[in-house]
């Protein structure tokens, strides 16, 4: 889950280039590609059966809790959105499935992937052949400064912030407050954003947002002759996808927005410090990396896109020179980078918040 906003970056000569985290003199150098691909190889291969037993697991509870969202109106509105809360933690972790099969390591047949994925999508308002675009530029590009925009959350360096009018520097400000990215992020995105063909791809992906739509549409019928009207269907999936999209946009977010994250111009880029540096473990308790499908472990997901979600755990505890190099941030250090908004080029990429500039 991401938020995407289409940003116009003032043009602007790029400041003399600092040293990028992987190239500081007391940090340890990171491993090459080559010998990181022997260590990544072994977690490469989907699981029919893991891939199943994991749609079972998430998708009947999902529904089942649906349905006891739709039986609870007759009880108590309070009693249905405090179900929301686990229904929408499913949520989330379906849309990790939906994810994987973006990159075809949820089932190994490519064409099961991509059915799934498609009917995953409908369920988490997200159009599969669309998103799993953006998803692939956002692989090929975290963490490049020269190219921001696609499949990321806007991030300003300090000279771009400061270069803007006032107007812009406060609308930049209102749109970083966490009220507004995490709260009102979910229905923008999920809601709004989903369902137009933008940032425009092509003539396949702007199909399958239609048919995304139609499909979420033909949910929303039998959602509604079930719960008796659409109102009632109404109040039941908007909280869900509401709360769910919030988890799913904070866990982008602080998988790529942390003290010490890596940014680097397009000729200094490089893949590994973007993947180790650039994307943390973000370390939950047991249950929260249950019900987020294991992404936390995003730099091993960024190193390679190709292990499904059930091989990440493993591939990190198996493997000691990946947990040397990772970003590690807990829960509670985790929450604290809410206040970043600024990319400080001039000393190394760090993040920044706005009162630190004053």
């Amino acid at each position: 889950m991401s938020i995407e906003v289409i940003a116009t970056f003032p043009k602007q000569d790029a400041p003399a280039a600092p040293p990028s985290p992987a190239s500081v003199p007391d940090a340890p150098a990171l491993p090459t590609m080559k010998a990181l691909n022997r260590l990544l190889a072994p977690y490469q291969h989907a699981d029919t059966r893991k891939a199943l037993w994991q749609l079972a697991n998430t998708l009947l509870p999902f529904l089942g809790l649906l349905y006891l969202m739709i039986r609870s109106l007759e009880v108590s509105y309070w009693l249905t959105l405090a179900l929301a809360l686990p229904t929408a933690g499913f949520m989330v972790r379906l849309f990790i499935f939906f994810h994987d099969c973006g990159h075809n390591s949820f089932f190994p047949s490519r064409q099961a992937n991509k059915i799934v994925g498609f009917l995953l999508g409908v369920l988490v308002w997200t159009p599969s052949e669309h998103w799993w675009h953006a998803h692939a530029v956002h692989h090929a590009t975290s963490g490049n400064l020269d190219k921001r925009g696609t499949g990321d959350v806007t991030t300003l360096t300090v000279e771009e912030y400061r270069a803007l009018p006032l107007t812009q520097r406060i609308g930049y400000q209102l749109f970083r407050f966490p009220l507004i990215m995490f709260g009102l992020g979910p229905i923008y995105t999920f809601v709004l954003l989903n369902r137009l063909p933008f940032p425009r791809f092509g003539r396949k992906e702007m199909l399958n947002v239609i048919w995304t739509n139609l499909g979420i549409a033909a949910v929303a019928v039998a959602g509604s002759l079930l719960a008796g009207s659409f109102w009632n269907f109404a109040l039941v999936f908007l909280p869900v996808i509401w709360m769910a999209g919030m988890g799913g946009i904070w866990l982008f977010y602080v998988q790529h927005q942390f003290d010490g994250v890596y940014w680097a111009r397009d000729k200094e880029w490089d893949y590994v410090a973007s993947a180790l540096l650039g994307a943390s473990y973000y370390q939950l308790p047991r249950v929260l990396q249950w019900f987020s499908g294991n992404i936390g472990f995003h730099q091993i997901h960024h190193l390679s896109p190709r292990i499904p979600n059930y091989n990440l755990e493993a591939c990190y505890r198996e493997n000691p020179l990946i947990q040397q190099h990772s970003q590690v941030i807990t829960f509670g250090a985790g929450l604290r980078t809410a206040r970043l908004a600024l990319i400080d080029e001039r000393n190394r990429g760090r993040m920044l918040s706005f009162h630190d500039l004053l």
